[in-house]
């Protein structure tokens, strides 16, 4: 069984990252959303509420063969862990090439079994970014062409309360 991780913070989840899970399931048998705790990027979202968010997802995108799942360790070894050998990164544009390079080759240092590959979203996802979702909805912006309609009211929602 060929077996990949796509991780992230998913803070939120948007269109993009669908998208990358999407392209991900049609290559490999299982595909396996690991949610970073992300404490160093300072999460709008708890890691539960991350988590929730992307069951939601993946459920109503009828995805069978992804699941979700959360770590706090270095990726590598969770991969290891989990029973794959592949990272799934998206890359959106040059701009975030070097850095996802700089991580695979420190990724592969790591763990030489452990592989690497780039899936680019389709062209009018290019520039979604979980930053920029968040900046419009916190200014009221209608973020529903951006993320799926039940992460758009989480966004609501969690601004509401910290106005």
């Amino acid at each position: 069984m060929k077996k990949a991780v796509y991780p992230g913070t998913f803070d939120p989840v948007t269109n993009g990252h669908i998208d990358i899970m999407k392209r991900a399931s049609r290559i490999f048998d299982k595909v396996i959303v690991a949610i970073a705790k992300g404490e160093k990027k300072n999460p709008l979202f708890t890691l539960e509420e991350r988590y929730e968010m992307l069951r939601i997802v993946v459920e109503e995108e009828g995805l069978k063969n992804v699941e979700v799942d959360t770590f706090d360790t270095l990726l590598v070894d969770y991969v290891v862990k989990v029973g794959a050998n592949v990272i799934v990164r998206g890359l959106r544009a040059v701009s975030d090439f070097e850095y996802e390079f700089q991580m695979a080759l420190m990724n592969r240092k790591l763990n030489q079994f452990v592989e690497t590959i780039f899936l680019m979203p389709s062209e009018q996802l290019t520039y979604v970014s979980s930053r920029i979702v968040k900046e419009i909805a916190f200014f009221g912006g209608n973020v529903r062409c951006l993320v799926p309609s039940s992460v758009a009211e989480r966004l609501k929602e969690k601004f509401s309360t910290l106005r």
